[in-house]
């Protein structure tokens, strides 16, 4: 019987990958669901390491890989994140797997059946895998955007990050939004943008947008548990944040 450890600290979400993780086979034992740095420290100084664990990379009172500086975790790590950016090409290159929140059964079954199929990292290969994943992480940090460059009539001229409220998709084009209310075309998705944009700057609230930080007003609670952020410039409609990101945008915004 595998035996699997889940650290996540919004409880929505923990409850929702170990209802998935029986669906997909119901012999998983979850041994505990850990909450916090200190507490997963705790957890795995006091009891056997387990066969798998399932990781949140951002946790309430930081970043999880904080966790492996106070303990050694010999058994492979499924990563689990909510941004779609820059880290995800190092789990792929390190062979340590991640899950996107919000998490689908398709992707979680893989991850499984991936551990299934491969044999079991060696302690050596595994501590090995995880110091080159945030090394990839740290060094990744450094190659976010600070400008675009931006078409204006016969020219081309840099844009700031710094200087974007929010990037939204109007008419199929996507535009970037200054604090001036200057619009500006960029010739890229916002999927492509999620991963060049620092996500402790900017935040993808929907399909339709990216905010920065700065440009937040305050949050408005809205109905079914969804969330109107407000921000310091006009809009031409509400920004809604989903139930399920709710969450992620509290965290994000108290980073």
């Amino acid at each position: 019987m595998m035996k699997a450890v889940i650290v996540e600290d919004e409880i929505f979400a923990a409850q929702s990958l170990q209802r998935l993780i029986h669906e997909i086979d119901a012999s998983i034992e979850i041994l505990s669901t850990l909450q916090s740095i200190d507490e997963s420290v705790e957890w795995f100084r006091m009891h056997p390491i387990p066969d798998l664990v399932f990781m949140d990379i951002h946790l309430a009172d930081g970043s999880s890989f904080s966790i492996f500086e106070e303990v050694n975790i010999t058994c492979p790590i499924v990563f689990t994140t909510a941004y779609d950016e820059y880290a995800l090409k190092a789990f792929e290159v390190n062979s340590i797997d991640y899950l996107l929140k919000p998490i689908n059964r398709k992707d979680l079954e893989r991850a499984i059946n991936k551990y299934k199929n491969l044999m079991p990292l060696s302690p050596d290969n595994n501590t090995e895998l995880i110091n080159k994943l945030i090394t990839s992480i740290k060094e990744g940090e450094r190659c976010y955007k600070s400008y675009f460059l931006v078409p204006k009539k016969d020219k081309l001229i840099p844009l700031a990050t710094v200087d974007i409220a929010y990037i939204c998709v109007d008419a199929k084009m996507v535009k970037a939004v200054g604090y001036d209310n200057k619009i500006y075309y960029l010739d890229r998705s916002l999927d492509e943008l999620s991963v060049q944009l620092n996500p402790a700057d900017f935040f993808r609230a929907n399909r339709q947008y990216i905010i920065a930080r700065k440009a937040v007003k305050d949050l408005a609670i809205w109905f079914s548990g969804k969330m109107i952020v407000n921000l310091s410039i006009h809009l031409p409609e509400r920004i809604v944040v989903s139930k399920v990101k709710v969450s992620e945008l509290k965290r994000w915004m108290a980073m």
